[in-house]
């Protein structure tokens, strides 16, 4: 399981907000590699989930996005707590 701290007005870089006009959540980008990449070699998806993890402006750690890209990879369910910082 991964954790990330997001602040309350970045949020919908992590999740789909459809009232947001921000347009590149890094929860769109896991689901497509997630459809996309079973099966793939984890060393294939980290780069994917690590640039998705920039363009959303998240700070995971190498090793969550090892740990995303396994699960990907071998079709498990991953968990990520969210932890909601700021006003």
């Amino acid at each position: 399981m991964g954790e990330i701290s997001v602040s309350a007005q970045d949020i919908d870089h992590l999740l789909h907000d459809p009232a947001s006009a921000y347009g590149a959540p890094y929860q769109r980008a896991y689901a497509e590699l997630a459809a996309t990449h079973r099966g793939r070699p984890v060393a294939e998806i980290v780069p994917l989930l690590r640039r998705a993890a920039d363009t959303a402006l998240l700070g995971f750690t190498g090793a969550d996005l090892i740990e995303q890209a396994q699960a990907i990879s071998s079709g498990a369910p991953y968990e990520l707590r969210v932890r909601i910082t700021g006003p």
